[in-house]
């Protein structure tokens, strides 16, 4: 007990350290947490093979992870992902196990275990591929996307090839015994064997054992159907029962319990607890009790993943690799080729876009953790050499320590490539000219449009996304494909005839262009402009805009009015205070602007925080005494009227 929780505390001392310290260094919390049982474990030598005892625990980040990623794709969409699963996620395994196994008999091995590291390899780190794209935003993009299509393909090939290694087995590998023990190999399932250990769940283990394979199949079906069935009308009432106690924690309980229960079930029949529990989240993503789930789940899965990661950090051996480094280094970068050149064969023939297909790459080039899975089988079944051991599991570490560093290669990649120009859709011809533009048809331009619609005006819409386009054709809007920042497109919507231009782009950059050249084209334009911030504001001020619309400042002042009115304030008083409001900001933001310095941040610029803070003062006691003017007012008059 006293060595798990001396890990325990000089883990966490660690990841409180490091973790920070690679966030504000862009590097993302996973290399912090790698870098952190990197230091503590070969580096320092604080913890040794011992660390096994608390990666046991660690290993329900991955599946708690899991869950939580089932709870956000619902059936129908998991249904539509179908052809990316089976396809984009097939060839990969398929082509990666196929190049890796090749190379592994081009160095000297026989076919079956060359095949089986092949299987291994082509497997790649779900914990810390969902975790970056994440933390970096990139989930909903195509490359996103189609990385958690093979990730997830990935985790459910690992089931059949569990269940084929064994038939590979050599007759004779000498010392093949599997003894080796990579201290931070995350299994997925040690956890779950911790808790086999009393004698009921090993007589359960032993019932099951002795099985005939038909039953084992009859009794995988069964719990699987019976955590579809459990999850579609059991959960519920179960939950509201809970949650009529009134008690958090109970409520944290059942969702621990939910995920630990499951995925000890699947573990039961071999089966992997990802798996499973992934299976449940996906069951209840329909449930309206799926935000309490994550809410209650996301802490756990947040420590413990961190946990996992640390414990594979300190499990690197370090020994080896300084008496190998070459050999070691190199077979790590000629496996991470051979799936890159895999994984970009697969962008291309999947028409993904340049950054999403560097994306696919980089992101997905590593091992991972499922990898040792496979690995420390097929050494307990004698299909590969146990003298591998060693250096299998290396070069599976060292791989996933790389993977934060390509996904900054990719961020400096992207950022160079740019988009494929070739590969954007054609704009439309513009068959209309009205005199009203709008640039830009996304949740902000949809309202105006509307309104303007709705009122008897016709519009003239351009903007660059087609699915955004589509959508509005679809709900009978008119409106036009193309990139509103090219003159041509503005002109030939009517730029030279229009009296209004509203641009309400997503984009700052291309906002305040599109504002620089119609003002330059025509002074005697009308432009309404959206802005982001109040930077934005000043931005396009001085680049000609006559009315600009900070995006989230009239909402915000009818959820200030609402919360005066709530303070006691009647609707007149709280009206009166919004409209003060808007009068005073609307002329100290003119003021400002005045005294705002392009490229200079304002706080650094003293004469605008001066100004600043005088302006605040002067607004604060003008709305004072505007209000109090009008309670004044409004009391005489309900005086006179009585």
């Amino acid at each position: 007990m006293e060595s798990f929780l001396f890990q325990a505390t000089l883990y966490l001392t660690a990841a409180v350290v490091a973790v920070p310290l690679a966030a504000r260094l862009g590097l993302g919390s996973v290399l912090g947490y790698l870098a952190a049982g990197l230091c503590i474990g070969p580096l320092l030598g604080l913890v040794g093979n011992e660390v096994g005892e608390l990666q046991h625990f660690a290993e329900f980040g991955v599946v708690m992870m899991l869950f939580l990623i089932g709870l956000e794709l619902e059936p129908r969409a998991l249904w539509d992902m179908r052809h990316r699963l089976l396809g984009l996620g097939g060839l990969q395994v398929a082509g990666s196990a196929a190049l890796i196994m090749g190379a592994s008999m081009a160095l000297g091995l026989d076919w079956r275990p060359a095949l089986a590291i092949g299987l291994a390899f082509s497997l790649s780190s779900t914990a810390i591929v969902l975790q970056t794209l994440s933390e970096k935003g990139l989930m909903q993009t195509a490359g996103g996307r189609s990385s958690f299509s093979v990730l997830l393909t990935q985790d459910i090939a690992v089931i059949p090839m569990l269940a084929f290694l064994p038939l590979l087995a050599l007759p004779v590998l000498g010392a093949a015994d599997g003894s080796f023990t990579m201290v931070g190999a995350g299994s997925g399932t040690g956890a779950l064997e911790e808790l086999a250990t009393n004698d009921h769940a090993e007589a359960l283990v032993e019932m099951i054992d002795r099985l005939p394979a038909w039953g084992v199949t009859l009794l995988t079906l069964g719990i699987v159907g019976g955590i579809v069935l459990a999850g579609l009308y059991l959960v519920a009432p179960i939950f509201e029962y809970i949650h009529n106690a009134r008690l958090r924690e109970l409520n944290t309980a059942l969702a621990l319990l939910i995920v630990m229960g499951i995925a000890f079930l699947m573990s039961m029949v071999g089966l992997s607890p990802a798996l499973g529990t992934f299976l449940a989240g996906v069951v209840l993503a329909s449930s309206e009790f799926r935000h309490e789930l994550e809410s209650d789940i996301a802490p756990f899965k947040g420590l413990l993943l961190g946990l996992f990661f640390i414990t594979v950090g300190a499990g690197i051996d370090i020994n080896l690799l300084m008496a190998e480094p070459v050999r070691i280094v190199a077979l790590t970068f000629a496996v991470m080729a051979i799936k890159g050149l895999v994984l970009f064969a697969l962008a291309m023939l999947f028409k993904l876009r340049r950054r999403d297909r560097w994306l696919f790459t980089l992101g997905l080039a590593q091992a991972g953790e499922f990898g040792f899975v496979l690995i420390a089988f097929a050494l307990q079944q004698d299909v590969v050499p146990g003298d591998l051991g060693p250096t299998l599991y290396l070069i599976i570490a060292l791989s996933m320590l790389l993977t934060p560093l390509f996904f900054i290669l990719y961020e400096y990649v992207s950022s160079r490539v740019g988009e494929d120009k070739s590969e954007a859709p054609k704009a439309d011809e513009i068959t209309e000219q009205g005199p009203i533009i709008i640039a830009g048809i996304g949740r902000f331009g949809q309202v105006v449009n509307r309104m303007i619609q709705m009122s008897g005006f016709r519009a003239v819409v351009l903007d660059h996304d087609l699915a955004t386009i589509r959508l509005m054709r679809r709900f009978g809007f008119k409106s036009f494909l193309g990139d509103p920042t090219r003159p041509e497109l503005l002109h030939a919507a009517g730029l030279g005839k229009a009296k209004v231009l509203v641009v309400a782009m997503d984009d700052k950059d291309a906002s305040t262009r599109i504002v620089a050249y119609a003002r330059k084209e025509r002074p005697d334009l009308h432009i309404v402009a959206r802005a982001y911030d109040r930077v934005h504001v000043y931005e396009l001020y001085q680049a000609g805009a006559d009315d600009i619309v900070r995006e989230m400042f009239d909402s915000s002042l009818r959820a200030a009015r609402y919360v005066l009115e709530n303070m006691g304030l009647s609707e007149y008083e709280a009206s009166e205070a919004e409209r003060a409001f808007y009068k005073h900001d609307r002329r100290a933001m003119l003021e400002l602007a005045e005294v705002w310095k392009p490229g200079v941040p304002v706080a650094q610029n003293e004469s605008y925080v001066q100004r600043a803070k005088e302006l605040n003062k002067e607004m604060e006691t003008a709305m004072v005494t505007t209000l109090g003017e009008e309670i004044e007012t409004a009391e005489m008059r309900r005086a006179d009227g009585g």
